[in-house]
């Protein structure tokens, strides 16, 4: 399918591996000039220039790294259309005996760090004609999951805050959806199971495999689209049917 991407400027962030990876080559294989930005330099340059991209290192919670980021695409491209806003997850933790300075990073990492990136990046997305934001979250805004309380509590938040936002952006004609995604076959999935999927967790995706980064990326690709022009304010759960829930 010809997503018609052609020429249009993407962001995306946590693009040096993962599902980050996945959506950037989804967007350059679509033809977009993707500007891809993560934390580790070496990696992260490997990948840009396979895919005839430009890599930015920093640090989302950063508010200079972040500033450069935009400036980079601006300069290079002359505007941005697309921002895939995506980072690493904090770490494992109970709700029991969380403290406050975790909450606090957890916050910075997954939601200020989403809202200060795309409060930059909206008025030039006002001027592209098709702007188009994608935060990716996870499961997780659906269906807790045991021992991962920071995620747990912080990511709806940046659900909600995408809601207002998808709402208030319509009528300038862009589109603000999310990404749920279940197990994918990345890093952070061995951070949290270092001994890998057991049989059962397998047993409890209905497709019975982990997904991949790239089916993350091909699905953030169609709603980056002119196709998915009539689809905003949506969480869009990509996870082989893992999460129970009617909504």
């Amino acid at each position: 399918m010809d997503l018609n991407l052609e020429g249009r400027t993407a962001i995306v962030c946590g693009a040096s591996a993962g599902i980050g990876l996945g959506i950037a080559e989804a967007l350059s294989t679509e033809g977009a000039n993707v500007v891809m930005f993560a934390r580790k330099p070496g990696p992260l340059r490997e990948e840009a220039e396979r895919l005839g991209g430009i890599a930015v290192p920093g640090d989302v919670t950063s508010a200079n790294d972040v500033e450069r980021l935009v400036r980079t695409a601006i300069d290079a491209h002359g505007g941005i259309d697309i921002l895939v806003n995506n980072s690493g997850g904090p770490p494992r933790t109970a709700a029991v005996g969380l403290s406050a300075e975790q909450v606090e990073s957890a916050v910075q990492l997954l939601l200020v760090s989403v809202v200060r990136l795309t409060g930059l990046c909206l008025p030039h997305l006002e001027r592209s004609g098709a702007g188009r934001i994608v935060n990716i979250t996870s499961s997780t805004v659906k269906e807790p999951t045991d021992n991962l309380a920071l995620s747990n509590a912080v990511r709806p938040g940046v659900i909600g805050w995408a809601k207002s936002l998808s709402r208030e952006l319509g009528p300038a004609g862009i589109t603000v959806n999310s990404i749920a995604p279940g197990w994918i076959d990345t890093e952070r999935i061995r951070e949290v199971n270092p001994d890998g999927p057991s049989e059962a967790d397998l047993q409890a995706i209905p497709l019975r495999r982990l997904g991949t980064p790239r089916e993350i990326g091909d699905v953030v690709a169609f709603l980056c689209s002119d196709r998915a022009s009539y689809v905003t304010g949506t969480v869009v759960s990509v996870d082989g049917g893992l999460v129970r829930g009617l909504l």
